[in-house]
């Protein structure tokens, strides 16, 4: 599969500040982003791919195995760090700040990335975006591979690709130290939770439809996928899901964004 890395360089007009965090005064044309003030995404050519597992340690909601097509996407190669989000909202939210700026951001609800996201975007004039749950997976099995984590199904390799309860010691750590995935994306399995777009429905794969899910037209809940720094190995497997209100933020849930391509 052809991946292409994209790298959308954004102008700083000044430094981040270190205390008291701040919203830099940007103008609407540009936004410092992401690590070392870059939003690096990857261009992800869609496909096919069976979406879920029917193993014997899947859960009853990751059930059935059923096909399903994503449309090309692009996708951030990191977590959303605590960087950028100083930069686009001013405060740092996150439980583990003494991890660093280059550490994800956590300790955000679905409903404080909408905001992140609407910032983002009216600074960027781009159209930023979680991913549904159908691209997450596909991206996160480098592009849809039979992979138990994202990048390997040896459980003797999860550790050079995640952060988990074997190596996290129960924090966040810096997006990138591990190894990426065969796309190049980073901690997509461990150190934080990922939301994404959808509405969770525990019945929804026995009717979600083949062409790019949306999943449920409403609920209760939105999907968390990925797992964090505090799961074994596994409960961190790439098919897992949970589900929370979209107001609710802990340590442990972030995000990465994604594109659409224009």
């Amino acid at each position: 599969m052809r991946v292409a890395i994209l790298i959308l360089i954004f102008p700083l007009l000044s430094a981040i500040p270190n205390e008291p965090a701040s919203a830099d005064p940007f103008p609407d044309e540009t936004v410092a982003v992401v690590l070392n003030r870059n939003l690096e995404m990857v261009s992800v050519k869609g496909g096919c791919y069976k979406m879920g597992s029917d193993g014997a340690q899947s859960a009853q909601d990751e059930k059935p195995a059923h096909e399903v097509c994503v449309k090309d996407f692009l996708i951030s190669t990191y977590l959303v760090t605590q960087a950028q989000w100083i930069s686009v909202m001013g405060k740092n939210p996150s439980a583990h700040m003494d991890c660093g700026e280059a550490c994800p951001v956590e300790n955000v609800s679905w409903n404080d990335v909408q905001e992140f996201i609407r910032r983002l975007n009216e600074r960027t004039k781009k159209l930023y975006r979680l991913p549904t749950e159908a691209e997450w997976e596909y991206a996160a099995r480098s592009g849809g591979k039979d992979e138990k984590w994202s990048g390997t199904s040896n459980e003797k390799e999860l550790g050079d690709y995640a952060w988990y309860l074997n190596n996290a010691k129960y924090v966040s750590h810096p997006v990138g130290k591990k190894k990426p995935n065969g796309l190049g994306l980073y901690d997509m399995t461990g150190n934080v939770w990922e939301w994404v777009s959808d509405w969770y429905a525990d019945d929804y794969y026995a009717k979600s439809p083949k062409d790019d899910p949306q999943g449920p037209a409403s609920g209760r809940t939105r999907v968390l996928r990925g797992g964090y720094w505090g799961d074994t190995g596994v409960f961190a497997r790439v098919t897992r899901r949970i589900s929370l209100t979209p107001d609710v933020k802990a340590p442990g849930y972030g995000f990465r964004v994604a594109l659409s391509p224009t």
